[in-house]
This record gives structure tokens, C-alpha cells and sequence, in this order.
């Protein structure tokens, strides 16, 4: 499984942080930031694979605009 987020989109409201503090962390420039995460510099999104998702799918959900994904 993959957890991908469209990092530049981030409108640093901190929902995803608060539903999965463990996978998410807010950063200096006051986005989220999924932690252990890799850039894919041809989609210009961070992605971190994952065995078990935890809490990432609450986060996801909870997300306002939808920037973060879960391919499963």
C-alpha cells in the first residue's frame, strides 16, 4: 500500500496531524508532512509505502481539500 500526498497543495490546517499524529507532523513552513515520506519528482508528490496504513486512512479523510490518497 502507498499513502501519496500533494504536499505543495497543503493548506496547513493540521487535520491530518491531528487524526494520525504518528505518520504526520506539521513542519516549519506550517504544512504537513507525511514522516518517512520520499519525493517522486515526476508527479512532484511525497509517497511512503506502507504494510499497514493505521490511521493514514483518517487522515485522508479528514483532509479538506483531499490531497492526501491511499492506493491500496
Amino acid at each position: 500500500m502507498k499513502i501519496i500526498q500533494e504536499r505543495e497543495k497543503c493548506i496547513g490546517c493540521g487535520s491530518c496531524v491531528a487524526a494520525c499524529p504518528k505518520k504526520w507532523k506539521m513542519d516549519k513552513d506550517n504544512k504537513a508532512t507525511l514522516i518517512g515520506s520520499k519525493l517522486n519528482e515526476k508527479t512532484n508528490n511525497y509517497e511512503l509505502e506502507v504494510e499497514k496504513l493505521e490511521c493514514s486512512e483518517e487522515a485522508a479523510i479528514s483532509c479538506p481539500i483531499s490531497i492526501i490518497h491511499i492506493e491500496k
